[in-house]
């Protein structure tokens, strides 16, 4: 049966055995801590694992060819090698068990990229929560311009209120067939995944396209990966093919009881932290705690914390504006985004580093600030702490 939305099962494949070599944490995640990287390298050990087949970006250079290269021929060795089961037209319900003992839930299927749309002021069934930073595409699409396969680290939310969507999944979870449940590296957490059967399947797309009515056309934001979706839509955009109109996503309700939103901090690398401190206290000027945005600056082992004047609705708006104009002023400084308040502190720790924190949007504010706004800052929130990301699991053939 077709339903009127965006949202559809899948041809998903996922490994014969293995799992906790296998699954790895998105690539966008510890991309100033290397280290992490390397207890991966040593947890995934020489087994088939989805680390040999992403770049994390903690990697990225201006040259990344040999790199992607190696890529592109392990995937296709993998495929070879015939490590995966290929389940057709399938949903996997996944029941993650984040490192805090809190379960999240989510529905593994493809959408359709013909309904989304990341420019800011779309009015497409997905859109982009937040500015999508186009010089980030190019060097995703070398990525995937030419690999037989996508793993997935996208996330899309939608806004059901009343828990409609996974009502059947919870009173059925039982019934369906568990194709993984192990514990993710590096204390990523636990997670499990089911096969739905089909009429679940028919009942879960139905109350989608329900709640897409309710929503006048509008069905998920980008929670995460909003760049990897905005690399799949130009590599259909240059090659539209069956295949490559589609790309894997998670679905998570923004209601979800796990599902916390977080600042994402800033961290600039290469400067004097007193004298940017200064001068952003001078741009911006001071405020008072009735109607200022608080911000703590962290650098060395000092800790300052000041009421600043707002700029923008945001306090991350406010902050972002002004280190846009810095960077443009200040070619050596460096600008990295951050999750959770202990790496931020263990980075701005080093010479010449400061960091900024600074409190967040609430998560049920999110829809409503994108049909008002369009999109908001680049970076703006993150969905819980970094080890609560999605894990590549999930692949699918894209060639």
């Amino acid at each position: 049966m077709k339903y009127n939305h965006s949202f559809s099962p899948a041809d998903i494949l996922l490994p014969k055995s293995d799992f906790e070599s296998w699954a790895t944490i998105a690539c966008d995640q510890y991309t100033s801590e290397p280290e992490y990287w390397e207890k991966a390298k040593q947890a995934a050990g020489d087994k088939p694992s989805a680390l040999n087949i992403i770049l994390p970006e903690v990697y990225l250079s201006k040259d990344n060819s040999e790199r992607i290269n190696q890529i592109n021929c392990n995937m296709q060795e993998y495929l070879d090698s015939n490590i995966f089961n290929e389940y057709s037209n399938a949903l996997i319900y996944v029941v993650r068990t984040q490192p805090d003992g809190r379960e999240r839930f989510g529905l593994v299927g493809k959408i359709d990229l013909e309904c989304y749309d990341y420019r800011s002021g779309s009015n497409a069934e997905i859109r982009a929560t937040e500015q999508t930073v186009l010089s980030r595409i190019p060097p995703r699409v070398e990525i995937r311009k030419d690999a037989p396969l996508e793993l997935p680290h996208v996330m899309l939310l939608f806004d059901d209120v009343e828990n409609t969507v996974f009502e059947n999944c919870w009173h059925n979870q039982s019934k369906f067939q568990k194709v993984y449940d192990f514990d993710l590296m590096c204390g990523g957490g636990h997670i499990d995944g089911y096969l739905l059967d089909e009429e679940t399947k028919r009942a879960i797309l139905s109350q989608l396209e329900t709640l897409k009515q309710k929503n006048n056309g509008f069905l998920f934001c980008v929670g995460d990966g909003n760049h990897s979706l905005a690399t799949a839509k130009e590599c259909y955009n240059q090659n539209p093919t069956e295949k490559s109109r589609y790309a894997l996503a998670e679905i998570v309700n923004i209601h979800d009881n796990a599902l916390d939103f977080e600042p994402i901090y800033r961290v600039v690398f290469g400067v004097d932290p007193e004298a940017l401190l200064n001068d952003f206290v001078n741009t911006v000027g001071e405020s008072n705690e009735k109607d200022g945005q608080l911000f703590t600056f962290v650098y060395g082992d000092k800790v300052s914390k000041r009421w600043m004047k707002p700029t923008s609705k945001l306090a991350v708006g406010t902050l972002q504006t002004f280190l846009d104009n810095y960077a443009q002023e200040h070619p050596e400084a460096e600008i990295d985004y951050i999750h959770g308040e202990e790496s931020l502190g263990k980075l701005a720790s080093r010479e010449n580093t400061i960091g900024f924190l600074f409190g967040g949007m609430q998560k049920y504010e999110l829809f409503d600030a994108v049909r008002a706004d369009g999109s908001l800052p680049r970076k703006t929130f993150s969905m819980g702490h970094a080890d609560d990301k999605r894990f590549y699991i999930e692949a699918r053939k894209i060639k």
